[in-house]
């Protein structure tokens, strides 16, 4: 019989489709929410339902970063009429990812706790990074050309640059420049001049100094644009000029288009052919940007390309807990880079899991949360990198504050929490910086992760035969094997994991 993780052949049958996945993403930005419901079979997404509002969160941030009641309002007023449509959607083939906006704002908490309250779905705050690396898997799967690839999003609070090859990123980057927060910025008042652009403008430059030379460097074949703001530039061009590509920005074009909104001198009175009212008050910041990319980048024409965030999360969501799991590749970088014992970390692991497996139906926790528990032992001496000397906390730090591809926050948090942990005094003021519904199943697995390291404190070779352990609600008793027993070490480290529980409000007993 053939084993659940041997395949009998890798070659796919033509003559069987795959089944219909149904899957949705919502993309909370920074000036626009969209929902988009699709069919994915056999690589391809048939679109089901798209729908985009402009919710203008940024515009939302008081002076302090706070967002105000009445963004918050509109932002769920708009999720409530997302809501029927993603009633259907199975558990795990739904997800909701917020950028820029909810990661500056002091109190995006809040707000986020009635937006889940109404989808009644979890909502991840993604980083920068993250959010360019889905924006090129979005933008890749709708480009047929091959070659190397110069992707650009222009979002409401933040722009993402990427370059790559294919469906492989080679460069991500976030920068603080957005249609909405230029808005604010240089456009408070509405006013629209030649001066008002140009500090806008150079203001933008001055963030993509940073980049501008190894992004050059690295090079392109073929610049696309990914965001509504290039879409919007786009369309605006074409319909001035009957000759223009479609779906092209071109420098002569962006430079006809500028002059005329200066001409229009007002927000108010931007009313340009080809451009939608609902763009038209921010459009002046984006074109400044744009135009600065352009100055930047040395560009003379730009592409639009109909994927982008809320596509590549639907296709990164498909290889989700597989063998293409971009967060799988994320963590063997990070045990390669920080020189992680990986046989020590292996060794943990299956002790963890042998743990899990005989309290995991009493707890009721779930294939997602073991599946953190397995990457938590692999990687729990990562902070060693640092210092030997409280390493769980270094571990915890890095975990926390490098950008992990394929991590949303939430999950780089929890990833963080069961490292930090792993040892010593148990970390209550991480513990309750968690969302209140996963401080009962993570205290769970940090305690499961503690034992774990334990029993394998001696590093062997192979990890030693579990213990049997019993659960009555959060009670523990841990039975060792006369065999283990005769461990003085052992023992004596049990015996202090004992007195530390306790300290944490936990019981565990020694059979």
């Amino acid at each position: 019989m053939t084993s659940p993780m041997e395949r009998p052949s890798l070659a796919p049958d033509s003559t069987q489709p795959s089944a219909v996945q149904r899957l949705a993403a919502i993309d909370l930005g920074s000036n626009s929410f969209h929902l988009l419901v699709a069919h994915y079979q056999d690589d391809r997404l048939q679109v089901v339902a798209r729908r985009g509002e402009k919710v203008q969160l940024a515009a939302g941030l008081d002076d302090e970063g706070k967002l105000e009641e009445a963004a918050m309002q509109r932002a769920l007023d708009c999720l409530a009429r997302f809501a029927p449509f993603i009633t259907d959607i199975p558990p795990g083939q739904l997800r909701v990812v917020g950028t820029n906006a909810l990661r500056d704002a002091s109190n995006s908490q809040a707000f986020i706790d009635r937006a889940e309250a109404l989808l009644g779905q979890r909502i991840e705050i993604i980083g920068g990074r993250e959010e360019a690396r889905l924006i090129y898997l979005g933008a890749a799967h709708s480009l047929a050309e091959n070659g190397r690839r110069l992707i650009i999003d222009i979002g409401g609070g933040s722009t993402e640059f990427i370059i790559g090859e294919q469906f492989e990123p080679l460069a991500l980057e976030s920068l603080q420049l957005g249609c909405v927060t230029y808005t604010r910025r240089f456009f408070a008042d509405g006013e629209i001049s030649e001066k008002r652009m140009r500090r806008a403008e150079l203001a933008a430059l001055s963030e993509l100094a940073n980049i501008r030379r190894p992004y050059r460097e690295l090079g392109w074949d073929d610049p696309v644009g990914s965001s509504g703001t290039i879409k919007a530039a786009a369309s605006v061009i074409a319909a001035a000029d009957e000759d223009a590509a479609d779906g092209v920005v071109t420098h002569a074009g962006l430079k006809r288009m500028r002059a005329a909104l200066i001409d229009c001198a007002h927000l108010d009175g931007v009313a340009l052919e080809g451009l939608k009212a609902d763009r038209a008050r921010v459009f002046p910041a984006g074109v400044a940007i744009l135009g600065a990319i352009f100055e930047a980048f040395n560009l003379e024409h730009l592409r639009y390309a109909d994927g982008a965030l809320r596509e590549g999360v639907l296709y990164d969501m498909v290889g989700r807990n597989g063998p293409e799991d971009s967060r799988l590749k994320t963590l063997i970088s990070l045990q390669q880079r920080h020189g992680v014992d990986p046989r020590q970390g292996a060794n943990v692991a299956v002790s963890a899991a042998e743990l899990l497996a005989q309290v995991r139906d009493t707890w009721e926790l779930s294939d997602d949360q073991a599946r953190f528990l397995d990457w938590a032992a692999r990687l729990h001496e990562i902070g060693l990198a640092i210092s030997h000397s409280q390493f769980h906390r270094h571990g915890a730090y890095l975990l926390a504050h490098s950008d992990l591809a394929g991590f949303s926050r939430p999950e780089q948090q929890l990833l963080a929490f069961l490292v930090r942990a792993h040892r010593r005094k148990f970390p209550h003021r991480e513990w309750r910086a968690l969302p209140g519904s996963q401080q009962l199943p993570c205290a769970r697995l940090a305690r499961l992760l503690r034992l774990a390291v334990l029993l394998n404190h001696s590093r062997a070779e192979q990890p030693p035969a579990t213990p049997r352990l019993e659960v009555h609600g959060d009670a523990m008793r841990l039975t060792l094997s006369g065999n283990e027993s005769d461990h003085t070490l052992l023992q004596t480290d049990l015996e202090q994991e004992v007195v530390y529980q306790k300290a944490a409000g936990f019981n565990l007993v020694l059979g």
